[in-house]
């Protein structure tokens, strides 16, 4: 059965106040395509999984769609600060849940085995823990050590763009993966975007995602402009910049856009 359908399609699915993660790192195959159909129908509360975010958390925020992050770091790299995320976060419009990216990954892993918490290492010398309440310790039964844990994330929908993808649903990321595959394990669903939707036939390269856990199939070419897709385009460094010039004329724009998947 074909699980390929529209970008506007796979988008009503997603109900106001759903938890997503997002794939992709930084300006690096993220979403931006489904981000952008997110803000065109008007999605509110949205929290947002995601170890490095960039134009996608930041367009939400820009959008007034972002209720929420988890996430261990947003900003745009060398091209600086995430300016409408960070007046969100000030005005207290947008509530940060903030991890390092390690204890992201480890939540979402709690998830995938099917417990509440997931213990991990590195918190030594941080005041992070203490600061954010999302890492806490517990003794460990085996040692007595005090040992650092995080809660379970189990995103509604994780959303991942990848480079092919058949229209059952399997899909190959080229290049880094990041925590894509961790995501897509975690969630109660997951819709993938595409740069190419091929037959089933037609694979030439082992699949990393299995169709069974996805509900949704996009075809969406150029998905993650104006960040990056290898090896198929770089990161259009002007498309950024006058992003971050008019963070809220480029949200007209969008939501003006006619989209035909």
């Amino acid at each position: 059965m074909s699980k390929q359908t529209s970008l506007k399609t796979a988008v009503a699915a997603v109900e106001d106040g759903a938890l997503l993660a997002l794939g992709g790192n930084a300006l690096h195959r993220s979403p931006v395509a489904f981000v952008k159909e997110l803000i065109r129908q008007e999605k509110k509360n949205l929290s947002v999984i995601k170890t490095a975010g960039a134009l996608d958390v930041d367009l939400l925020a820009a959008a007034q769609s972002l209720k929420a992050v988890y996430g261990g770091y947003i900003g745009f790299e060398m091209f600086g600060l995430a300016q409408s995320y960070r007046k969100g976060v000030q005005k207290g419009d947008i509530t940060v849940y903030e991890h390092a990216c390690a204890s992201v990954i480890a939540a979402l892993r709690a998830s995938i085995y099917g417990v509440p918490f997931q213990p991990l290492n590195g918190f030594q010398g941080s005041e992070l823990p203490e600061l954010t309440g999302e890492v806490r310790y517990v003794t460990c039964p085996f040692t007595g050590e005090k040992t650092a844990v995080v809660s379970a994330l189990r995103p509604d929908y994780t959303v991942i763009h990848t480079n092919i993808a058949d229209e059952k649903g399997n899909a190959f990321i080229e290049g880094a993966v990041f925590e894509d595959l961790i995501m897509v394990r975690a969630a109660k669903k997951v819709i993938v975007t595409a740069e190419q939707v091929i037959d089933s036939e037609s694979w030439t390269v082992r699949p990393q995602v299995p169709g069974f856990l996805v509900e949704h199939v996009v075809l969406a070419e150029n998905g993650a402009a104006p960040g990056s897709c290898a090896p198929l385009y770089s990161i259009d460094k002007a498309g950024v910049v006058a992003y971050l010039q008019n963070c809220e004329g480029f949200v007209e724009k969008v939501k003006e856009a006619e989209i035909h998947v």
